[in-house]
């Protein structure tokens, strides 16, 4: 092998080494845990608690209020639109006087196939 091809590969592959521990460094101590879940919204775990007791309670969940409350909090934050909701509304239509006809007399049906007007017998 020639001598500046290992000195190129031996320096690409120290390159790729020093960015790894870079990011492995910057990346953090690595002291959370990658299986808990984190949640989203500030207040989001006593909500997922909830659930799960009106789940474990099983059919008197229905008459619970807090069971309700909590439902009614998942639906609406499961529902929720992503982007706030802006009604269509229909453009205005304005008639641009220069694309109007211009109004002429109405000719009655077929009088263009006519060769004679019509004209009254003595």
């Amino acid at each position: 092998m020639d001598l500046k091809i290992a000195a190129r590969v031996t320096a690409v592959l120290a390159l790729g080494a020093a960015m790894t521990a870079a990011f492995m460094v910057l990346r953090g101590d690595g002291s959370r845990d990658a299986s808990s879940p984190h949640s989203a919204h500030p207040g989001g775990e006593p909500a997922r608690v909830e659930l799960g007791r009106c789940r474990n309670i099983g059919i008197a969940a229905i008459d619970d209020d807090a069971c309700r409350k909590a439902w009614a909090e998942s639906r609406r934050r499961f529902l929720r639109p992503s982007r706030p909701i802006v009604p269509n509304v229909a453009p205005s239509i304005e008639k641009d006087p220069s694309r109007v006809p211009p109004l002429q007399p109405p000719t009655p049906p077929f009088a263009e196939d006519r060769p004679y007007p019509e004209t009254v017998a003595p």
